[in-house]
């Protein structure tokens, strides 16, 4: 399936899924307290929806730019809540760009050269820098960082046509775990939270992530047991990380800048791991 094909079949479960959603926030009652949150957040995802199936439906070209693009943007986000120094933003920048760069017109060059080479170019400014004090803690935050990020971007590039799939999968996914925690979280054993550093995320959401993400996978041909695996652990797991992230930071939202989301990074925290673990099952 070419990737002009996965967005064919991805554009009428989008379509459908924005409609219904549009007439579910618009039927809200005035007095329930997420009614404007809901509304915000369903225009972003109007927005955002053609213009991430719109780049992927360019090919190699659309989702190179694509990855840069929300990676130039995520990881400045993240070097503002890690305290990072400008020598160390620049170095993720650059990743975010170089990386799905190779992906697209070099992928033969992806490989453990690679990993190694970044290893290096993360600890570099604080070495040349002789910083004693915070040196070792800048280079493995921007280890983290480049892995986080411009690593798990490069899934864009990478997964050809399965981005597609991954993309909504992981999109529908949330609104899944919102319904889920929502419908069935409110007792019993399901209603337990996953973890400490995400008390509102729970069991049932789970539950609700599950069918879901399951479900649209099926819908656009690209259901396997692994990439479904890869794809609800990203649900998971991406949520978790960004709130152990913030956490330590001490902010709320990793911006201000989205409506209904905050920054970037809140909006594409299960993603990352998503593409991530879904190179690891299928590449």
């Amino acid at each position: 399936m070419v990737m002009e094909e996965a967005v064919g079949r991805a554009v009428p479960l989008v379509a459908g899924a924005l409609g219904a959603g549009g007439i579910a926030v618009a039927a809200l009652p005035s007095r329930l307290r997420t009614r404007s949150e809901l509304r915000r957040r369903w225009r972003t995802w109007a927005l955002a929806a053609p213009v991430f199936l719109g780049a992927l439906f360019c090919g190699g070209a659309g989702a190179f730019v694509l990855a840069a693009a929300l990676g130039v943007v995520a990881v400045s986000e993240y070097v503002r809540m890690a305290g990072l120094r400008r020598a160390d933003h620049a170095v993720l920048v650059v990743a975010s760009v170089v990386l799905p760069g190779l992906a697209w017109r070099a992928p033969g060059a992806l490989d453990l050269r690679a990993a190694g080479l970044l290893l290096l170019v993360a600890a570099l400014s604080p070495l040349l820098a002789g910083d004693v004090d915070a040196g070792f803690t800048r280079a493995a935050r921007t280890v983290f960082g480049l892995l986080w990020v411009p690593l798990s971007l490069t899934g864009l590039v990478v997964l050809g046509d399965t981005a597609v799939a991954v993309g909504l999968a992981v999109a529908l996914g949330d609104v899944g775990a919102w319904c889920g925690g929502t419908a069935l979280g409110r007792g019993g054993p399901l209603a337990r939270p996953l973890s400490p550093l995400s008390p509102n995320k729970t069991w049932a959401g789970v539950v609700g992530a599950a069918v879901v993400t399951g479900l649209a996978l099926l819908g656009v041909g690209a259901f396997s047991l692994a990439l479904w695996a890869a794809v609800l652990f990203g649900c998971v797991l991406g949520d978790l990380l960004e709130s152990m992230v913030k956490r330590e930071s001490g902010v709320k939202d990793a911006g201000h800048w989205l409506p209904g989301f905050g920054g970037l990074l809140d909006r594409v925290d299960s993603l990352l791991p998503a593409l991530l673990l879904a190179m690891v099952v299928t590449v």
